[in-house]
């Protein structure tokens, strides 16, 4: 004898009822942003940040890391700032770096 399973059947139908209700506040929605001088307040998300920003930013986050791996190769090979500096000097006027 075959079992019958009305859960699954219930299931289906609330699946069904869910997704009429979906597609009924979505065809609201669009009708609603179709009417002229129409004012909802649709959350649009954190605010979109300019590629300059984006750019800046990763221009800032580069600087950084050059700096800590100068320093910490500082550090390590026992340079002093003054050298250093003048190391970086001259191969910026010989055109190694920009």
């Amino acid at each position: 004898m075959k079992q019958h399973k009305p859960n699954r059947h219930m299931d289906e139908r609330e699946k069904l009822r869910k997704f009429r209700e979906l597609d009924d506040a979505f065809a609201e929605a669009l009708r609603e942003l179709e009417k002229p001088n129409s004012r909802l307040d649709i959350p649009t998300g954190p605010p979109v940040r300019s590629l300059a920003d984006q750019e800046a930013d990763d221009e800032q986050a580069r600087q950084h890391l050059f700096e800590e791996r100068l320093k910490t190769l500082m550090s390590e090979y026992a340079q002093p700032r003054d050298s250093v500096a003048l190391l970086l000097r001259t191969m910026q006027s010989l055109g190694h770096i920009a």
